[in-house]
C-alpha cells in the first residue's frame, strides 16, 4: 500500500511538471496564449535527491510544518525560517507572507503550502510553492545563509495586449516607473521590505498598481538588487506591452496589473498622461507656420516691452528726490527667486488691518508668548477671526525662523497644517497671520486636569491620525520635502472640532529628494521630543520627527508630560519612555490610561497605541517606521506590529522654543474613522506562467 501511495504521488508530481514545462515550451514558441495553472504553482527539484516513506527527513519537513507557520503568523515581518533534524536528513525551510495580509491568512497559507508540497512535490527533498499570499521552500541544503539566493522563479504575464504603437511604449514607460518606485519603496521600509503603488494613466487603464517585497532579513542595499535584477531581467522578455505580470521569486517578487489586487496603496506615483497622436501633414505645416509667427513675436515683443520698461523706470528714478531713496525693509525670501517672491506678494497685508484687527495689539488679546515674541487674536473688517503672531523687536532670536516659516508654509496645503493668511513687514514690525483656531494648542487641553476630560478617545485618535497625516504630507507627499525638527503638544493647534494642525514651522529644514539626513551644529528644538542622534550629534532626518511624534503619540494617550515625574506608586522620579517601557514588559500598558478617561481604552486601542509610540523612539534611526508605515499600521486593524526594543536615550525637559499659543483652551467636538479590511489578490486574466528553475 506504501509503494502504490508512493507512486501515485509521483504520478500526480509529474503531470504538474509536464503541464508547467507544456506551457514554457508554447511561450517559446509564440503559440496561442493558454490560461496558467491555478495557484499554488510549484517547482520541484528531482535532482535535490528524494526521500522515503516514514523516514527521518520526512518527519522533519513535519516537524517545521507545525511550526513555522505559527512563527511566520506572529512574526512582525511576517516571516520566519528555520531548521529540523541533523545531517545528512536535515531540513532547512522557509515562508514568507505578503506584507498586506493578516496574521490567520498567513498561518493558513504556509500550513496549506506544506501540504501541497508533499503532494505535489511527492517525495522530493526539496520543493518550493508560489501562492497568494505566501510563499514557502524547504531543502536539504542550506540555503538560508545566502540572502542573495533568489534562484527557481516563476514569471506569469497577462495574455492581452496593451494598444500598440506609442500608447503601448507610453504604458510601458509608465508601469515600469511605478515598478521600479514601489521596488525602491520596498527596500526602504525597514520593517516588512513590502510595498505597493499606484499610479493614473488613462481612460483605458485609469490606474496602474503594483507590488514589491523582499524577505526582511535581506539589507536594503540587496533588496533593492534583487528586485532591480528580476525587473531588468524579465520585464523585456516578456512584459513588453502586456497590461499585466508577475515574477515569483523566494527571496524578492514583484507585480503589476490594471486593476486592483491588494490593500491601499503605500505609494501614489503623479498621474501621467499618453503622448497625444501626431498632427496630420497639412495640420503640421499650418501648425509650423503658426509656431514660426509666435517664434517672431516672442522675441521682439519682450525686446520692446523690456526697453519701454527700462526708460519708463530710469524716468522715474531720475524725478525721486534723494531724501525719498531710502532703503526698503529686506525681505525674508531669496530675491532671485520668482516663486518665493510671487507667493509672499500675494499676502502681504497692512500693518494698520492688523493694529485694527488686534485693537492694537491689546494685552487682552494676547493668546500666548514665546522666545519670538508674541501671538494675538485679532479679527479682520469682515468678521474672519485671525491669531497675529508678532517677533519682538528686542529679540535677538526668530527673524531667520520667521524667514524659513514665511517661505515654507505659503507653499504647504493641508488640512492637517495651521494655514497662513498673511504676512506684514513694515517699518521694524515683522508679522505673521494665522487661521484662527479657538481650542489654541493641544498641551494646554492635555495636561489640564479639568479640561483633559473633553479629550476622549475619539478626539485622541482624530489628533494622532491627524498628526501622523500632516507629517506624512510635509516628509513625502508634498512639493517640497521638509522636517519639522519642532514637533510637541504646544505645537499642534485644535480647531473647533479638535481636528489637529502643525505648527510653528521656524526650524523647518528643507530637504532635497534624494536627501536621507543632515547635520547642524546649531541644535535647536525642545529636548525631551528630540531624537537622540539629533540632540547629540546634530543628525536630522524625516526619522527625528518620527522620534518626536512618537513622544507625542505617548503622551496623549498617558495625558502625561514627557518630562520627569514622579510614579503613582511614590517610585524614584522616571521620565515617560522608562515608566511606558516598565508597563510594556510587565504588561500592565492599560494602567498608563489617562485618568480622565475612566482608565479604559476601547477595543485594545491603548496596546497598539503604545506599540507604535515604542516603535517611533528607536534608538536607530533606522529602526523607526517612516510616517506613511505609522499611518498604515494606524489605520489598519490587520497589520502585525513589530516588538519594539528598549527606548534609552532620555533628556531633561528644557525648553528651547516655547510653543505658538499658551492659556486656557476650550473643548471641542469628537469624530472616528473605520479601517477598511485588505482586498485579496485576485490572479491576473488570461494568465500565463513560466518557470525558471535556475537563473541563466
Amino acid at each position: 500500500m506504501a509503494m502504490a501511495a508512493m507512486r501515485m504521488r509521483r504520478s500526480l508530481a509529474l503531470r504538474y511538471q509536464l503541464a508547467a514545462a507544456l506551457l514554457l515550451l508554447l511561450a517559446f514558441l509564440n503559440a496561442p496564449l493558454a490560461g496558467a495553472q491555478p495557484l499554488p504553482w510549484q517547482l520541484c527539484d528531482a535532482a535535490a535527491g528524494n526521500y522515503t516513506e516514514g523516514s527521518a527527513y520526512q518527519a522533519n519537513i513535519r516537524a517545521l510544518a507545525g511550526g513555522l507557520p505559527r512563527n511566520a503568523s506572529a512574526s512582525p515581518a511576517l516571516f520566519a525560517k528555520g531548521s529540523a533534524g541533523a545531517a545528512p536528513d536535515a531540513v532547512y525551510a522557509l515562508a514568507l507572507c505578503r506584507g498586506d495580509t493578516n496574521a490567520s491568512s498567513c498561518a493558513a497559507c504556509v500550513a496549506a503550502a506544506f501540504r501541497n508540497a508533499q503532494q505535489l512535490c511527492a517525495f522530493n527533498r526539496r520543493a518550493t510553492m508560489f501562492d497568494d499570499p505566501c510563499i514557502l521552500r524547504y531543502s536539504a541544503h542550506d540555503f538560508l545563509a545566502n540572502v542573495t539566493d533568489n534562484s527557481g522563479r516563476f514569471v506569469a504575464f497577462n495574455g492581452n495586449n496593451v494598444t500598440a504603437g506609442a500608447a503601448a511604449a507610453a504604458f510601458d514607460a509608465a508601469s515600469g516607473r511605478l515598478v521600479n518606485a514601489t521596488a525602491d519603496y520596498a527596500a526602504g521600509d525597514p520593517t516588512r521590505r513590502f510595498g505597493t503603488g499606484e499610479e493614473g494613466y488613462d481612460a483605458t487603464y485609469p490606474k496602474i498598481y503594483s507590488l514589491a517585497q523582499c524577505t526582511p532579513d535581506m539589507a536594503a542595499d540587496d533588496c533593492r538588487t534583487c528586485l532591480r535584477d528580476i525587473i531588468e531581467k524579465f520585464t523585456p522578455q516578456y512584459f513588453v506591452g502586456k497590461p499585466g505580470g508577475r515574477v515569483f521569486g523566494v527571496r524578492c517578487n514583484f507585480r503589476f496589473e490594471t486593476y486592483s489586487f491588494s490593500g491601499r496603496p503605500l505609494l501614489q506615483l503623479p498621474d501621467v498622461l499618453p503622448p497625444a497622436p501626431a498632427p496630420a501633414p497639412a495640420a503640421a505645416e499650418e501648425e509650423g507656420r503658426r509656431n514660426r509667427t509666435g517664434l517672431i513675436l516672442a522675441i521682439t515683443l519682450p525686446i520692446v516691452a523690456a526697453l519701454l520698461l527700462i526708460s519708463t523706470c530710469v524716468c522715474f528714478w531720475r524725478r525721486r528726490k534723494p531724501a525719498e531713496r531710502k532703503p526698503s525693509v529686506p525681505l525674508p525670501y531669496s530675491a532671485t527667486n520668482p516663486d518665493d517672491i510671487q507667493s509672499i506678494d500675494s499676502l502681504l497685508l497692512d500693518l494698520s488691518t492688523l493694529r485694527a484687527a488686534t485693537d492694537n495689539f491689546a494685552e487682552s488679546n494676547k493668546l500666548g508668548e514665546g522666545g519670538f515674541g508674541a501671538v494675538y487674536k485679532g479679527v479682520l473688517s469682515e468678521g474672519e477671526e485671525i491669531a497675529v503672531k508678532r517677533l519682538s523687536q528686542s529679540s535677538t532670536q526668530g527673524i531667520e525662523e520667521l524667514k524659513t516659516e514665511l517661505v515654507l508654509v505659503a507653499k504647504l496645503q493641508h488640512k492637517n497644517l495651521v494655514r497662513l493668511l498673511g504676512v506684514c513687514l513694515e517699518g521694524q514690525e515683522k508679522l505673521l497671520v494665522y487661521e484662527y483656531m479657538p481650542n489654541r494648542s493641544l498641551d494646554t487641553v492635555l495636561f489640564d486636569a479639568g479640561k483633559s476630560r473633553d479629550l476622549d478617545w475619539g478626539k485622541r485618535l482624530k489628533i494622532v491620525n491627524g498628526v501622523a497625516r500632516g507629517l506624512q504630507y510635509l516628509h513625502e507627499d508634498s512639493q517640497l520635502r521638509i522636517v519639522h525638527r519642532d514637533l510637541k503638544a504646544s505645537n499642534v493647534l485644535l480647531d473647533s472640532d479638535c481636528n489637529p494642525k502643525i505648527s510653528d514651522f521656524g526650524l523647518a529644514k528643507l530637504f532635497g529628494w534624494d536627501q536621507s539626513q543632515a547635520v547642524t551644529s546649531h541644535i535647536a528644538g525642545t529636548y525631551g521630543y528630540m531624537a537622540p542622534e539629533y540632540a547629540m550629534r546634530g543628525q536630522y532626518s524625516v526619522k527625528s520627527d518620527a522620534f518626536s511624534f512618537g513622544v507625542l503619540l505617548l503622551e496623549i494617550v498617558t495625558g502625561r508630560k514627557n518630562s520627569s515625574f514622579a510614579s503613582p506608586d511614590s517610585e524614584p522620579s522616571l521620565d515617560l519612555l522608562s515608566l511606558v517601557w516598565e508597563h510594556w514588559t510587565s504588561g500592565t500598558v492599560e494602567k498608563l490610561v489617562d485618568p480622565s478617561l475612566g482608565g479604559r481604552s476601547p477595543g485594545g486601542q491603548m496596546l497598539k497605541l503604545v506599540n507604535i509610540g515604542l516603535l517611533c523612539v528607536q534608538d536607530s534611526p533606522a529602526d523607526r517606521p517612516t510616517m506613511s508605515a505609522v499611518n498604515v499600521m494606524l489605520s489598519s486593524s490587520t497589520v502585525s506590529l513589530q516588538a519594539p526594543s528598549r527606548p534609552t536615550f532620555c533628556v531633561d525637559d528644557m525648553e528651547g522654543f516655547s510653543g505658538m499659543y499658551s492659556g486656557a483652551y476650550p473643548g471641542g467636538s469628537q469624530s472616528t474613522g473605520d479601517s477598511k479590511p485588505q482586498a485579496a489578490m485576485s490572479p491576473s486574466p488570461n494568465e500565463v506562467s513560466l518557470t525558471e528553475i535556475e537563473p541563466r
